[in-house]
């Protein structure tokens, strides 16, 4: 197992002056710091210097900087800057108080009121990332974090997918990067779209099924999957676990984003409108 970076309190990673570790992650360590120059806190990621060398942990690293610090929506976090201390890149972005998703839903279900509002915001930071061609990928309860004024956050870009976007004057704007390669599965099982569990090449409607699961599981309070997915027979149908969402046009919301042959067989891309779908 790769160690840990160790900062102490005090350690100076150029305008940063660490305070304390604050989490630990398959990334790295997390930290909270002071940023001398603007003087505000920010929360800095750093990754192991003994696994600095491994191309496939740096390019995650420097993918989930680059997704993310390209986007600047309220509900996505803000990356504000970069840098290499004794060989470890690290990555500052803003310091966020609250709790996860998946922390908060160990209490069980959201009221389904909370649940919608957290839906709705969730699906915006999904359309902005869609808008710029940028696929999560790994959408799920422990990447969503509720700040304690209210505000939903979208975590962790590290598998992130760049895709090959053009605007309306036929300007490229995003180069492919990052992409999968046919056969190589990332995500987390119990979230992932059938597609993505094949190791098929995913768009934006792979992010809307997983999208589809966590507000299922915000209102229901138990997980729309409860197996791994059979790569050789993915199809399973969360239907009839979803029909007990609660509410009927929560219900149709909720099974349209878990749809599994439907969005395979479109061929046309349809950015993500759940938002519209789920008020009352």
């Amino acid at each position: 197992m790769a160690a840990t970076v160790s900062l102490t309190s005090g350690t100076q990673l150029g305008p940063y002056q660490i305070i304390a570790a604050i989490g630990e992650g398959g990334m790295g360590q997390v930290y909270s710091a002071h940023d001398t120059r603007l003087r505000r806190s920010v929360a800095i990621k750093i990754l192991p210097s003994s696994v600095s060398t491994d191309p496939d942990r740096l390019r995650r690293f420097s993918q989930e900087a680059r997704a993310a610090g390209g986007l600047n929506h309220p509900n996505i976090l803000v990356v504000h800057d970069v840098g290499e201390h004794d060989r470890s890149p690290y990555v500052v972005c803003e310091l966020l108080e609250g709790t996860t998703l998946r922390e908060r839903l160990q209490g069980g279900p959201l009221p389904a009121r909370k649940a919608i509002d957290y839906a709705i915001q969730i699906a915006r930071g999904l359309a902005a990332a869609h808008e710029r061609g940028i696929v999560h990928r790994d959408l799920k309860p422990e990447n969503l974090f509720l700040t304690n004024d209210g505000h939903v956050k979208i975590l962790d870009f590290g598998i992130a997918k760049l895709t090959e976007r053009e605007d309306v004057e036929g300007a490229q704007t995003l180069t492919k990067q990052g992409a999968t390669h046919p056969g190589l599965v990332l995500g987390t099982a119990g979230y992932m779209s059938p597609e993505q569990v094949r190791g098929q090449r995913v768009d934006h409607r792979s992010d809307i099924f997983s999208f589809g699961a966590v507000v299922y599981e915000m209102l229901s309070g138990q997980r729309a999957f409860y197996r791994r997915f059979d790569r050789r027979n993915p199809e399973c149908d969360p239907g009839e676990r979803a029909t007990r969402a609660s509410g009927g046009w929560r219900r149709a919301g909720v099974a349209t984003c878990l749809a599994t042959l439907p969005r395979q067989e479109s061929g046309a891309p349809v950015p993500i409108r759940a938002r519209h779908r789920l008020r009352a």
